[in-house]
């Protein structure tokens, strides 16, 4: 069985997320998810910058999972290796019934639980999907495993 392995300030984090939820969504619920990928991946391909890739999450602001992977995500290595590697995209799936279009389109079921991930090249080419709803139990998932992923999918060279 695999622990997560979560730090004090993560849990007093992700309490407070909690708690705010309904005043600080992590989702933009009202966003328009083509518009949010195509500004992502403008960013990406932005001349004069290293190369990034795109992040594309789809959850919901009511989804425990969505936001402990979203507090690992704003931790310690993970969050610099983030903000150097990859344009994040976070697409709101509402009560899963919203965007379910664009996650067919990148080939992520969402029946299979949320989050899920895609990741494009900088150009937003299609290079990985979560179909097997792999980050769906985030909760407990180990920081270095969250952080493994990001590793793995980061730009080569």
């Amino acid at each position: 069985m695999r622990r997560a392995s979560f730090s004090l300030g993560m849990i007093l984090s992700l309490v407070t997320g909690l708690t705010l939820g309904a005043t600080e969504p992590i989702y933009d619920e009202r966003a328009d998810a083509k518009q949010q990928i195509a500004a992502a991946v403008a960013e990406a391909g932005r001349r004069g910058h290293p190369s990034r890739n795109v992040v594309l999450v789809f959850g919901a602001n009511w989804c425990l999972d969505c936001r402990v992977l979203d507090a690992q995500m704003h931790e310690g290595e993970l969050a610099s290796l983030i903000k150097k590697d990859f344009v994040v995209a976070k697409i709101n799936v509402g009560r899963m019934d919203k965007n379910l279009d664009v996650a067919a389109k990148y080939g992520v079921p969402i029946k299979n639980g949320i989050p899920a991930l895609a990741v494009l090249d900088p150009r937003g080419k299609l290079l990985y999907a979560q179909d097997q709803g792999q980050f769906s139990d985030a909760r407990h998932m180990t920081y270095e495993s969250i952080k493994a992923f990001f590793e793995r999918w980061k730009p080569k060279g």
